[in-house]
């Protein structure tokens, strides 16, 4: 993988900073036993060190695990804020535009409109 799809449709980010000197075995663990989520569906499972400087994104592909990684020679990722559940859902285009270094929290969408009829 050079870079995630824009076309997946689900990507498990954890919202709580890692250490990065965790491997795909210890980040495995951490998916299951912290997440809750099994780490071998198949989905992306991204992570970020404290700092906000590094992703590592996580996933089993037929027979091991494989592990990718992004540092950031200046700047930050824009993470989203820590939740209860530790994780956040998003898409790959999301997660592109994440990695690109947009803020998501500051794309606001138009308002949803609800109409009973048509004048």
């Amino acid at each position: 993988m050079m870079r995630p799809s824009p076309s997946l449709l689900a990507v498990s980010l954890c919202t709580r900073p890692v250490d990065f000197r965790k491997g795909a075995q210890s980040l495995a663990l951490l998916v299951e036993a912290e997440l809750g989520l099994s780490p071998f569906a198949g989905h992306l499972v991204v992570f970020c060190n404290r700092a906000r400087t590094g992703v590592k994104i996580l996933y089993w592909e037929r027979n091991g695990f494989c592990l990718w990684h992004k540092r950031l020679e200046q700047e930050r990722f824009h993470w989203p804020k820590a939740e209860p559940e530790g994780i956040v859902t998003l898409t790959g285009q999301q997660l592109n535009w994440l990695l690109d270094g947009y803020d998501l929290a500051a794309f606001k969408p138009h308002k949803t409109l609800s109409y009973t009829t048509v004048r």
